[in-house]
């Protein structure tokens, strides 16, 4: 079963040790990026096949990048390096508490999203399930993409994963990026979101009315990471996972694990519904790994 991730890959420039701020940054490290490149990488290492369709710029750091993707064994027929234009590049600062702040450099990411685009549709036709994110709402033409894929998959009967990601920083209106997140929801297979994701899509403050409403919405499953306190699944199945301790230094691409790995089981059963349930305390191990080390993989 292939399953087809659809979104930005980039490169995370990471200060490896804890900030209030940009300015008292002293160094950065490169590390492999992009919440759908992330999530391809560890579906991939828990042995699902899935492709990525999306870019860099045809440069160092986009071979880079590319190399990596290859070596991980994610598919990348739908993957391409745009000439002139640049990598995108994301500076990643990250507090005391593990929290990190991102400010991106990305007009490499329109470019590359742009050109793999008019192939969309040969992607959408030969996977066979779709995972997609916000961060393609963006840009206009990006969403009418991302639109499009996720109505062809559905009108197919494909199932549709969508994780916000929400980076309200990259919006001028951020209400829009609720909004345009919320159309997403009916018919979806599932929904994996973190708490204040949950309330802000829903308008519930209490996560467990929050993902009533979101299963009301048309989400066939509802999986609402809970950070320290692990995750809960709503749905045809119900589960509670505790959290697992860990020594967190960087929260960076931790649900972009925790959605890696459900994706992974989800693809072994050809998305059977019970798999999410079955693997979600291995999905919530992961993250809690994830959030000991710098970089999302």
């Amino acid at each position: 079963m292939r399953v087809l991730c659809l979104g930005e890959t980039l490169v995370d420039l990471i200060c490896e040790r804890p900030v209030d701020r940009l300015a008292d940054a002293d160094a950065f490290a490169p590390h492999f990026g992009g919440a759908m490149a992330n999530v391809c990488v560890v579906a991939a290492r828990y042995g699902a096949a899935v492709e990525l369709a999306g870019g860099a710029g045809d440069d160092g750091w986009g071979r880079w990048l590319q190399e990596r993707l290859a070596g991980e064994g994610v598919g990348l027929e739908w993957f391409a390096l745009v000439e002139g234009a640049p990598t995108a590049l994301a500076f990643v600062t990250v507090d005391a508490g593990g929290e990190p702040d991102y400010l991106i450099y990305g007009a490499g990411i329109h470019a590359a999203m742009a050109a793999v685009a008019p192939r969309l549709h040969e992607a959408v036709a030969a996977c066979d399930a779709l995972v997609i994110a916000s961060n393609t709402l963006l840009d206009p033409d990006e969403r009418r993409a991302t639109l499009d894929a996720r109505a062809s998959m559905l009108e197919h009967g494909k199932p549709v994963v969508f994780d916000p990601n929400l980076r309200l920083h990259r919006w001028e209106n951020p209400g829009r990026a609720v909004t345009l997140s919320r159309e997403c929801l009916p018919g979806l297979f599932l929904l994996k979101c973190n708490r204040h994701e949950a309330q802000l899509l829903s308008g519930e403050q209490d996560v467990e009315r929050a993902a009533e409403a979101l299963l009301a919405a048309g989400v066939a499953n509802v999986v609402v990471s809970l950070g320290a306190d692990g995750a809960m699944l709503r749905g045809a199945v119900r589960a509670n996972v505790p959290g697992v301790p860990a020594q967190v230094v960087s929260a960076t691409g931790a649900g972009d694990t925790m959605l890696g790995v459900l994706v992974a089981r989800l693809a072994e059963t050809r998305f059977y519904p019970a798999a999410i349930a079955a693997g979600l305390a291995e999905a919530v191990s992961a993250a809690a790994r994830t959030t000991e080390r710098w970089g999302a993989t």
